[in-house]
């Protein structure tokens, strides 16, 4: 079976301040100085996985494990320290809410701009546009600005655009977990249907419910590593006990 994702000893590291500068003037003068002192903080530490054509990979840890920095490396918004990432076929990245959105643009205006944004034509989100505003439950506020929409408005929008085409891979950070219950199932019919035309998805929730119903296999973050990867059952019981 085809290989989707490939992740090869990827390591990502920060440098950060080590002191308080509450100004960009403070912080020009102390570099100048030499006087800047920097901690490196390292969020992913020599990750290696396989993603396969038509898997979905469960990707869990807590808080702080490195979860959405992986998720931004594979997606190419981050580049890794060290170590390579090869994803092939289109990608539909959904990670922080309202990447890829305008706030002081409308609805409307961030479908397309959006839709660019992951490769979409003009003309082919025209085609979509009507349902794209159906399944987002939005109608009424198409046209105000998104700095007028909840945060559950905007996930929404953002789902509905990426999802409507079916991508070759599906990378998606904690989406299912916005929006109300009613939505929330709506999303998870939608990603139903694209796993099983195929789609390749990479998927982090802490809701280990939707881990066990929609996923193949699990990488288990911790504290920047693979503390465990393998079958759903075994690595999703391991990580509730421990």
């Amino acid at each position: 079976m085809e290989t989707m994702i490939e992740v090869r000893d990827v390591s990502m590291r920060f440098r950060m301040a080590n002191d308080r500068i509450s100004s960009i003037k403070e912080y020009a003068i102390a570099r100048l100085r030499g006087k800047l002192k920097y901690n490196e903080f390292e969020a992913l530490k020599h990750v290696s996985f396989d993603v396969k054509r038509g898997e979905v990979m469960g990707l869990i840890g807590h808080n702080g494990a490195g979860k959405s920095t992986l998720l931004k490396v594979i997606s190419g918004i981050l580049k890794p320290t060290e170590g390579s990432v090869i994803v092939r076929g289109n990608v539909a990245p959904m990670l922080e809410l309202g990447s890829g959105f305008d706030f002081d643009m409308t609805g409307r205006e961030n479908i397309f701009l959006n839709g660019a944004i992951l490769g979409y034509s003009e003309e082919f989100l025209k085609s979509k546009y009507n349902e794209i505003v159906a399944f987002s439950e939005i109608g009424p506020f198409i046209d105000m600005p998104l700095r007028n929409y909840s945060s559950g408005m905007v996930a929404r929008l953002a789902f509905s655009v990426a999802t409507v085409v079916v991508p070759e891979v599906l990378i998606v950070d904690e989406v299912l977990a916005v929006g109300d219950a009613e939505f929330q199932e709506k999303s998870r019919k939608r990603m139903m249907e694209l796993m099983s035309g195929g789609t390749t998805v990479l998927f982090v929730s802490h809701n280990m419910e939707q881990i066990r119903q929609m996923c193949n296999r699990v990488v288990w973050l911790e504290k920047g590593h693979i503390r465990m990867i393998g079958g759903l059952q075994e690595t999703c019981d391991a990580y509730e006990n421990s």
